[in-house]
């Protein structure tokens, strides 16, 4: 049995994990900016964008586990 990891997919997990770590930044970011002032004009633009980014961002995350779980147990 050979329990090799696959370095290319593995690489793959790390880097998804990365963008996902800048999204866990940038979302709440957006948020407190659309939160801060309510009767701006760019409230509500600001406000969808933060929360897509945000959800974006739990997506990434169990994406780049899942890589990096199917590089170790060599799934593909």
């Amino acid at each position: 049995m050979d329990n090799k990891t696959d370095k290319t997919i593995l690489f793959k997990g790390i880097k998804t994990l990365v963008f996902a770590a800048m999204s866990l930044f940038m979302g709440p970011i957006l948020l407190s900016f659309a939160f801060s002032k309510p009767e701006a004009s760019l409230y509500y633009p600001l406000l969808i964008v933060g929360c897509l980014i945000c959800a974006f961002a739990v997506f990434l995350m169990f994406k780049g586990i899942k890589l990096i779980m199917n590089s170790m147990f060599n799934k593909k």
